[in-house]
């Protein structure tokens, strides 16, 4: 069991990728912080509990795999890899600019940590595939985590990267579905309802697990739970909220898919954000 001091450390580190979503997103004028908002927990829990890696060698053979299909929501994973040592935390206020490495969706050929440039929708799960098969083919223990949208689960490509992970049983590959409810253009259930959702995923073969995507211990209960099954593939449904942390993202998820906050919005989120914060102990 997980201490409660870890637990509370993780939601610190959680709401500090949060700070930097925000900071880094104003500063571009540019970029999609609801989505990232909403995974930040989950990318919380993989960098800083459960994923092997290590930033001072980005290229580690024996190390976890970590795919964001869902490419816009790059400040979470940039503001993840910051904080873990990838690079300076002073650079994450480059986002968009010409010339940085922090593009709007994901590059692995600009930044170390990053596995699979990512954008396209629907793409991430197949090169995730490819990436477990890999790992069985050269005989090692790397564990490959994938995190998709809902609104990605829309895209054809997804079931189709389904059917071949369950096929081949890649039982060391997980994948996250941030179930925020909302896509670019509305409402999950108004655009394409996805229901029933985890039985789709059931008959297609996969291990299904259901988590509250803000809540640290849940999730990583669903990855223990993961990481013991054989056979077959897991994929983690965990319930979020689009903006999650900041009330007026929170309200308005579709105003902030690909909106960055202002100035003035800046202050009123990252003044609720330290509010938030664990009183520190004396």
């Amino acid at each position: 069991m997980i201490l409660k001091t870890a637990i509370q450390e993780l939601e610190d580190r959680a709401r500090q990728l949060r700070q930097h979503i925000i900071a880094m997103t104003c500063a571009a004028a540019s970029g999609h912080p609801g989505g990232s908002l909403s995974a930040a927990d989950i990318v919380t829990v993989l960098y800083f509990h459960q994923m092997k890696h290590r930033p001072d060698d980005p290229g580690w053979a024996e190390r976890d795999r970590f795919v964001m299909s869902k490419g816009h929501a790059a400040p979470v994973l940039y503001a993840a890899l910051a904080e873990a040592g990838y690079f300076s935390v002073k650079y994450l206020k480059t986002l968009r600019r010409i010339g940085s490495s922090l593009q709007g969706h994901v590059d692995m050929l600009s930044l170390p940590g990053i596995e699979m440039s990512t954008g396209s929708l629907g793409q991430g799960l197949s090169a995730a595939n490819g990436m477990a098969l890999a790992a069985r083919l050269d005989k090692r223990n790397y564990r490959v985590y994938c995190l998709m949208g809902d609104g990605e689960c829309h895209e054809g490509q997804i079931w189709e990267a389904a059917m071949t992970s369950a096929h081949h049983k890649l039982d060391n590959l997980v994948a996250f579905v941030d179930h925020n409810k909302y896509q670019i253009d509305g409402q999950i259930d108004e655009i394409k309802s996805l229901r029933p959702f985890a039985d789709k995923w059931k008959a297609f073969g996969w291990k299904v697990l259901r988590c509250d995507g803000h809540d640290i211990s849940s999730i990583i209960s669903a990855l223990d739970k993961a990481c013991k099954g054989t056979g077959r593939p897991t994929v983690i449904i965990a319930d979020t909220v689009k903006g999650k942390g900041v009330s007026f993202m929170e309200e308005r998820p579709l105003d902030y898919h690909g909106k960055a906050p202002t100035p003035e919005e800046e202050k009123k989120a990252l003044a609720e954000l330290c509010q938030l914060a664990r009183p520190k102990e004396r």
